[in-house]
């Protein structure tokens, strides 16, 4: 930008803040203001013009109406800079772009109109973006449950796996959780813009992860999937809000699981247990992939902020993911008034620990 360009924005910038009477709190005192500045110079330079310097009358009335002119175009400028910012902001609304900062110092109803209309564009703006965090999160959650039915039917249609009543009713149960993913979205989306309740109750951990951890092989099948739940552990949790963090947690391990430099197959682990000296059920995934940078383990858990990509044996890259799985997770945990975290992994690998806490009362938080 040339000197002559700086300048001239910096002339600008200086006009367009330069707002004297924004501190009047009525537009009807702005005007009579305005109109007694007008006569009080009109009168004075007519005097001036004739008294002092002999002019004819008409002429000192033709200066001091120049005078009064622009005058009124330097404080009317800032009297309705409001709203020709308000019009602009109102075109790029329309166009789909979200509306520039306006300038709301004025304290008359133009500037009351000025503040309602900011407050009016952050609420669209956060609407739009709540709009778009749902269509991802449904896209991020259905994509686990339909590669698992596609992996089934497929068995099917290719003869590997004959279509007796145990293989048609695994799709049928996979068909239903479809459904209530669909009604998990539903519920999510009303907790965009309130609170949540959990359903809490007793839950058999064993009996919850099994059905999870079958979907992510089938959806998965190139990771092994080890899990160590002892039989008869009982927690007080939503079932469905806890499922929701195992599959997220178990999908993403999956998918990020690697060859082990000693040639091992990729791996994942689930555990499970409930401390002699904790209440918490803590639950921890562990994978042998890439790994978090200690930097991000933080970060991973807000909405779209996914893992780095990391490069793997035998040239294949994995991509960071959408980044929601751990948002998702991450919100179902603190809904049940517990923690989640990146902690050490022995021997490389993620390792992502969740405790949730057997008794709470914490029903309301925020989505991720």
């Amino acid at each position: 930008m040339s000197r002559a360009a700086r300048a001239w924005d910096a002339v600008v910038r200086f006009w367009d803040r330069w707002r004297p009477l924004d501190p009047v709190p009525s537009i009807k005192l702005k005007f009579a203001m305005l109109v007694t500045l007008n006569l009080v110079l009109t009168a004075g330079v007519t005097w001036y013009a004739n008294y002092v310097l002999g002019w004819r009358v008409r002429y000192g009335m033709i200066i001091a109406s120049l005078i009064v002119l622009a005058v009124s175009q330097i404080i009317g400028h800032g009297m309705t800079l409001p709203l020709r910012q308000m019009t602009a902001a109102v075109r790029e609304l329309a166009a789909g772009r979200p509306a520039p900062r306006l300038q709301t110092n004025s304290r008359d109803e133009v500037g009351e109109l000025a503040r309602a209309f900011t407050a009016m564009a952050a609420e669209l703006a956060v609407a739009d973006q709540q709009r778009r965090q749902l269509l991802a999160d449904v896209g991020h959650e259905l994509r686990t449950p339909v590669a698992a039915l596609r992996a089934q039917v497929e068995n099917l249609v290719d003869g590997v796996r004959t279509p007796d009543e145990q293989a048609l009713g695994e799709v049928l149960a996979q068909v239903e959780r479809l459904g209530d993913r669909l009604t998990h979205f539903l519920q999510l989306a009303s907790a965009d813009g309130g609170a949540q309740r959990l359903e809490r109750r007793r839950v058999d951990v064993r009996a919850l992860v099994d059905p999870v951890v079958a979907e992510i092989r089938a959806a998965r099948p190139g990771a092994t999937i080890t899990v160590d739940v002892p039989p008869g552990l009982i927690v007080d949790a939503d079932p469905d809000r806890l499922a929701q963090v195992l599959t997220n947690l178990l999908d993403n391990a999956a998918r990020h699981a690697v060859l082990s430099p000693a040639g091992d197959a990729p791996a994942v682990t689930l555990t499970a247990e409930v401390p002699d000296a904790s209440s918490s059920l803590v639950l921890e995934v562990t994978d042998n992939g890439p790994g978090i940078p200690p930097d991000r383990w933080t970060s991973v858990f807000e909405r779209f902020a996914s893992g780095p990509d990391a490069a793997v044996p035998g040239g294949t890259r994995l991509d960071g993911g959408t980044g929601l799985g751990l948002a998702i997770a991450r919100w179902a945990v603190v809904l049940h008034g517990g923690r989640i975290a990146v902690v050490p992994a022995e021997g490389g690998g993620c390792r992502i620990r969740v405790e949730i806490p057997a008794r709470g009362d914490l029903h309301e938080t925020s989505t991720p």
